[in-house]
């Protein structure tokens, strides 16, 4: 073996073991999520990734075999022929084929994601500058939700706490393995209710509904935040959604619906305590 082959293998082991430990939690694909529609949107970027990476392939490798085997070092004359009939038939078919291919599964995913019907309770919207409000439709059950952190400790002059600008004073608590509707408005300006692991982004636009809906799977807290630029206090808008067992929601919202915030608040974060429970945590 070539010593500049030596040399460059034992470079790439040497960084791979350097850097292996700090990138161990480094994704560089999208979240899988925790609802049906994260699946499905995770399973069709899979696909497109592979049809792209295949295509990528074949037309480098397609180039480089070229300047290899054609280069003029060797000899090589080129050809001189154009407007082959072959050629402009394959180029247009296949790439037609390509497209339906991505086409027929974005759709029906792209139509699932609109479809609410069987949703089991509904939860209203409404984005502020520059807070949110929850409203349970059907349970009569409403709070507003804002950021949590201190300026005190954005100005550095106390710890930062834990969820350090994702925080919020009243999260969204939701049931697991129930759909649940979502309607979208604005009290002000636009915004956009984006939480990642859901596969959700919904724009709030003032006097509109806009509606989609998620059924979360998997019990866990969930970041997200508005994801519409509007206005100076755009970048302290966070969301958090707590999503816990249904008997412990039911539980949840009779209290909220007896004026018990505070114990509400103990059922929800005990849950969160309990090893029983994995707790799934993205910012």
């Amino acid at each position: 073996m070539r010593p500049t082959i030596v040399k460059a293998a034992a470079l790439l082991a040497l960084l791979v073991g350097v850097s292996g430990p700090a990138l161990a939690g480094w994704e560089l694909n999208m979240p899988r999520g925790v609802t049906p529609v994260s699946h499905e949107v995770y399973h069709l970027h899979m696909l497109a990734l592979g049809i792209v990476t295949a295509i990528g392939i074949g037309v480098f490798s397609a180039i480089i075999w070229s300047l290899i085997h054609h280069r003029k070092s060797r000899g090589v004359t080129p050809a001189k022929w154009h407007e082959s009939m072959t050629a402009e038939i394959a180029w247009t078919i296949v790439p037609f084929i390509i497209l339906i291919a991505l086409a027929l599964p974005a759709a029906y995913v792209m139509i699932n994601m609109e479809d609410d019907s069987g949703a089991e309770m509904t939860v209203k919207v409404t984005g502020y500058q520059w807070l949110w409000h929850y409203e349970y439709v059907d349970d009569e059950v409403d709070f507003y939700s804002r950021l949590d952190t201190s300026r005190q400790a954005m100005l550095g002059e106390i710890p930062k706490p834990d969820d350090y600008l994702v925080g919020v004073d009243n999260p969204l608590v939701l049931p697991t393995d129930r759909k649940v509707r979502f309607h979208h408005t604005s009290g002000d300006v636009i915004h956009a209710w984006w939480v990642p692991e859901f596969a959700m982004k919904k724009d709030s636009i003032p006097g509109f509904i806009n509606t989609n809906w998620a059924e979360v799977q998997e019990v866990g807290v969930y970041y997200g935040r508005c994801a519409e630029l509007c206005g100076r206090g755009h970048a302290f808008m966070p969301i958090t959604v707590k999503a816990i067992p249904g008997e412990a929601y039911d539980e949840w919202l009779e209290l909220m619906q007896a004026g018990e915030d505070e114990a509400a608040e103990e059922l929800v974060a005990g849950h969160f305590n309990d090893e029983d429970y994995q707790v799934v945590e993205n910012r």
